[in-house]
């Protein structure tokens, strides 16, 4: 058991779910839909099954990525991060196959069950287009390393996870619980997708080497390590001044005095100071190998920041109803 616990990498699982808990408490905290109030809205049914859906994609894309990389020999000797099981002869490459198919129809159970939720037995055609969207992203997690068309080794696995851990997570829950898009919410769903892009680039600076003795044709091996540390500086600030602008037009969209400060809404800003620490410490890195355990800290720094701006936005509506009542 223990050996699967480590091939689904634990610490990787808080940052996919970062764009659902925002999408979700933006919903539960901006009940705009259909003049709706926040509990019409919102379903503790569809967050479970949202979350469910999401970590599966994950361990699943987890599941894929040991496989495919163990199958090829790009999880070799050369490499810097943690011993793969594959790698390292704890599982079979027989029983991991197993493991990603099961893993892919629970997961694609999982989503079925969360279009009925949200839709139930109406609006076929966004039922039909959310279904097409899971399984495009249960095949993207899989092709990630998997196959000899892999996209991964062809340096698009950045898009993929800004995609669907960013965008798709975070717009396309909320889309679930109020049945129309929201603009402003692409702003912490950018932020999230660029985050979240952020720990699969500080990965790939790690294992630059191996993976260009591999032919894993990451972004990082294209460009080079000085220019994936500016890359990585660009993700990671946008990120924190999308947020930041976000709850500045949130603040003013829903008071009704936008010259008052409100400071509910920027609690979240203490989140910034795990992010700057970290930036500090790529730009000081030379040493690839010490990049590992920034990858942890950066995935639970969006997840702490999720949290933050999702009960920064929920009592700072709370403290307006009760003003106004």
């Amino acid at each position: 058991m223990k050996h699967w616990i480590q091939a689904a990498r634990l610490r990787t699982l808080p940052l996919s779910v970062s764009g659902i808990i925002v999408g979700s408490m933006y919903a539960l905290s901006n009940p705009t839909a259909n003049v709706l109030t926040p509990t019409e809205v919102f379903n503790w049914r569809l967050f479970a099954f949202a979350i469910l859906t999401t970590l599966g994609l994950q361990v699943l894309s987890n599941f894929a990525n040991d496989y495919g990389d163990g199958i090829k020999g790009t999880d070799n000797d050369d490499r810097i991060g943690p011993k793969r099981t594959i790698q390292s002869g704890l599982i079979s490459a027989f029983d991991m196959k197993n493991a990603i198919i099961i893993t892919a129809v629970l997961t694609l159970f999982s989503a079925v069950a969360l279009i009925y939720f949200a839709f139930g037995y109406s609006n076929l055609g966004y039922s039909l287009f959310f279904l097409a969207l899971g399984i495009a992203a249960i095949a993207s997690a899989i092709r990630y390393t998997v196959g000899s068309s892999a996209y991964g080794y062809q340096g698009y696995g950045d898009l993929f996870v800004f995609v669907f851990f960013g965008l798709v997570s975070t717009i396309g829950v909320n889309f679930l619980y109020t049945k129309q898009l929201d603009w402003l919410l692409f702003l912490p769903a950018t932020a999230i997708g660029f985050l979240s892009v952020g720990v699969l680039n500080l990965n790939n600076m790690r294992d630059e080497e191996s993976d260009r003795k591999a032919r894993k044709n990451t972004i990082v091996v294209k460009i080079g390590g000085k220019k994936a540390k500016t890359y990585h500086y660009f993700l990671i600030v946008s990120a924190m001044l999308l947020m930041l602008v976000f709850a500045i037009i949130f603040d003013i969209q829903k008071d009704a005095n936008p010259h008052q400060f409100n400071f509910d809404i920027y609690f979240f800003l203490i989140a910034f100071v795990p992010l700057i620490i970290h930036l500090r410490t790529v730009y000081n890195n030379k040493i690839p190998k010490n990049l590992d355990s920034e990858l942890k800290k950066l995935a639970l720094s969006t997840f702490f920041l999720s949290i933050l701006i999702s009960l920064c936005m929920i009592f700072f509506l709370s403290d307006l109803i009760v003003t106004n009542v």
